[in-house]
Parts: C-alpha cells; sequence; structure tokens
C-alpha cells in the first residue's frame, strides 16, 4: 500500500456483532492493498474486523463516480482476507452511523454509494436514553436465480435457495443450527457453476410464526455473527416456502431474524424492495501506525 506520512485516523463499529474497521479517506487518496486488509482486519495481530468500510466521497472513486449525483459517499467494502464484496448491509447501517458521527449527515434520509448500486438509509433519531437510534437500510430487490442448489457440510446436506441480495447466497432450512458444524471452512455447495465468485451460505431454524434464526459462513470472512445481507435473503427465502410473495398479496411481509449477534426485522414489500431495520453502533477511534501498516506484503 501507499502508506500516508502521518497515522492513519480509524474507527471501530459493529451492527448485531458483525463488526467492521472503518478508514476515512473522503478524498481517495488512500490505496489499501488486500494484505494491508487484511492486517487491519487479524484479530490478534492487528485492529480485528469481519470486514473494512472505506469513507470514500462517490466523486473521488472511479467505481462510484457515475453515482455521485445521488450518493455524495461511498462504501468501499472489503472482506477480513482483503477481497473486495459487492455489499455489506450491516456495513451499510454502521457506514450511516459513521457518517452520523462524523458531521457528515443528519438522522433522516440519506443514500450511499456501493458496488451494488444506491443504498437508501433512514437514521432515526436518538432514542430517550440517549443512545442511538436503529438504521433501516433499503436494500434493494432479492433476485431468486433459477436451478437446485445443495449445501453440504460433513456427511449432512440440505437443499437450499439461490438467493441474491448484490451478492450471493445460499439459504438452507435446517433441523438444528449445530448441524452447520464449526463454519471454520466453506461448506460445499453444489453445483460448483452457480457461484462463481463464491457464496455466503445461511444455515436457518424456525423459532415461531414470521420468526426465525440464522448462522452464517461469509465468503472471505468465515462464520460471522450476523450479515445483513444474509438475513434479507433468508427472509425472502422463507417468505417462498411459507408461500408469502407481497407482490402477489399486494401486502409487505415481515419477518423477524436472529442472529448470533442480536436480531434484526426485514420488510419485503409489494414492490419487491427489501428493508432492514437494526444497530449500529460505533466503539472505538484512533489511529493507525503508519510503519506498521506499511509492512504488509
Amino acid at each position: 500500500m501507499n502508506a500516508p506520512a502521518q497515522p492513519l485516523p480509524f474507527l471501530k463499529g459493529h451492527g448485531t456483532e458483525n463488526d467492521f474497521v472503518i478508514v476515512p479517506d473522503p478524498d481517495g487518496r488512500l490505496d489499501l492493498s488486500a494484505a494491508a486488509v487484511a492486517r487491519l482486519c487479524d484479530r490478534r495481530a492487528g485492529i480485528g474486523g469481519d470486514g473494512l468500510l472505506r469513507v470514500v466521497r462517490s466523486a473521488a472513486h472511479p467505481e462510484a463516480a457515475a453515482m455521485a449525483d445521488e450518493a455524495e459517499w461511498f462504501m468501499d467494502y472489503r472482506n477480513s482476507d482483503g477481497s473486495v464484496a459487492e455489499m455489506c448491509g450491516n456495513g451499510v447501517r454502521v457506514f450511516a452511523r459513521y457518517l452520523e458521527r462524523a458531521g457528515l449527515a443528519e438522522p433522516g434520509d440519506l443514500a450511499v454509494a456501493t458496488r451494488a448500486g444506491i443504498r437508501r438509509v433512514h437514521l432515526a433519531k436518538s432514542n430517550p436514553d440517549g443512545t442511538p437510534g436503529d438504521v433501516t437500510v433499503h436494500m434493494g430487490r432479492a433476485l431468486l436465480p433459477p436451478g437446485e442448489v445443495t449445501v453440504t457440510v460433513g456427511e449432512r446436506s440440505w437443499p437450499a435457495r439461490n438467493v441474491n441480495m448484490g451478492n450471493p447466497h445460499a439459504v438452507a432450512f435446517v433441523a438444528d443450527l449445530a448441524h452447520a458444524g464449526k463454519l471454520f471452512d466453506a461448506p460445499l455447495v453444489s453445483p460448483a457453476d452457480a457461484y462463481p465468485s463464491g457464496v455466503n451460505v445461511e444455515f436457518v431454524v424456525d423459532r415461531g410464526p414470521r420468526h426465525v434464526a440464522l448462522r452464517v459462513h461469509e465468503r472471505g470472512s468465515g462464520e460471522t455473527r450476523s450479515c445483513g445481507t444474509g438475513a434479507c435473503a433468508v427472509m425472502v427465502a422463507a417468505a417462498r416456502r411459507d408461500g408469502v410473495d407481497p407482490a402477489v398479496t399486494g401486502s409487505p411481509a415481515r419477518y423477524t431474524v436472529d442472529v448470533p449477534g442480536g436480531r434484526l426485522r426485514i420488510a419485503e414489500h409489494p414492490d419487491g424492495t427489501v428493508e432492514m431495520t437494526g444497530p449500529a453502533v460505533i466503539v472505538a477511534e484512533g489511529v493507525i501506525d503508519p510503519h506498521w501498516l506499511a509492512t504488509a506484503n
């Protein structure tokens, strides 16, 4: 990477315990290599996180310049191994919370540019006790590619629903979340050509009417405490399994989705738009030693 001459500011935040290193880079001057991102996200030798959010003005980033008229800020999201990802639902909420904390956004509506397109965000006002309000993200429409998909862990296999929320998901309904195993390694998904760029895999159990719980293996990160796009994919898959399609009924479908790190509320509207609501918290800020970071290779 091209190391800055001065210590590099950072923040740490999480959304339902899906945690991120946040690096403000408004003018797009920082070139973070995959190795540098992985080092920053290392939980023993770095700051630690499931991924990294680089905060860049859309006009300053070649992948976002075309969206600059609609969204001032671009979320350059990287997985913890340094690979690039199209979207991160929990990351968008934390990204918006950072903008609010930095005085770059006010409670209310704003737009965030991502590699999966523009995401509309609503920042609720603070709660009466002074804690931050929840953040709602318009996650776009779910795509349901045709074809059968199978997920395998050890000797168990399950049919899975292929759902794309700007990034790819395989959603498997299981009898017990423990059947997913330790999820250190990616579950086997077949056919292999169903997900040429890799896939996030969700294992889902029922908790009650329109209430489910999940565990997830995120490509490039392993098992995480939460996955926002995964929760949305799970909601849509659960609704279709339950015979619910808002485009047919004309009424929104609302599900509660429990993740290991908390709870998200997901709604799908008759026009196909999926909304996710949940918390977003900034827990710390500081500076990164540029000489330490420069040794990443």
